[in-house]
């Protein structure tokens, strides 16, 4: 992931790849990488996606890494539907529409809605069922507790 990260630094930098800039910043986001997962950022333009198809088969020439179209999806913002759908088709991707989830989190939908916080509060009850606490000493139960209300917070807001 390392060398893909650095394909597209260099890709930014030569003016082959436009991402997108923060409102504000000197800041341009071009890429989020995590483990095995990607989402690639940048402008709506022919070239962007011509160079970013380019660049992905690089780094499978390189690595032989090589994307899965099954589980890709392409996301359009102020696109036409169509448009999403054609280019989607043209890598042999799927549709994306938003709101989706990446890594556990909720992208793309009006957080200030309680129905979008459902899967956040099942997440917690989950984690401090019943079964589980009564198997822990009270020391346990508080450590779980602790523990689930000091992380989950922090990574369901940090988005």
């Amino acid at each position: 992931m390392e060398a893909l990260h650095v394909m597209m630094v260099n890709a930014e930098a030569s003016g082959l790849f436009s991402g997108v800039k923060l409102p504000g910043e000197e800041i341009t986001i071009t890429h989020l990488l995590f483990v095995d997962d990607s989402i690639f950022v940048g402008e709506w333009e022919e070239s962007n996606i011509k160079n970013l198809r380019r660049i992905l088969r690089c780094y499978y020439l390189v690595s032989g890494l090589k994307v899965n179209p099954k589980k890709s999806q392409i996301f359009g913002v102020r696109v036409e539907e169509e448009e999403i759908v054609s280019k989607a088709n043209s890598f042999g991707f799927k549709p994306g529409k938003f709101p989706f989830t990446y890594l556990g989190l909720k992208v793309g939908a009006n957080m200030n809605r309680v129905q979008n916080w459902k899967e956040v509060i099942d997440t917690f009850n989950r984690r401090l069922s019943n079964l589980r606490a009564k198997l822990l000493s009270f020391a346990g139960r508080a450590i779980l507790v602790k523990s689930v209300l000091g992380t989950l917070p922090n990574y369901y807001l940090s988005l």
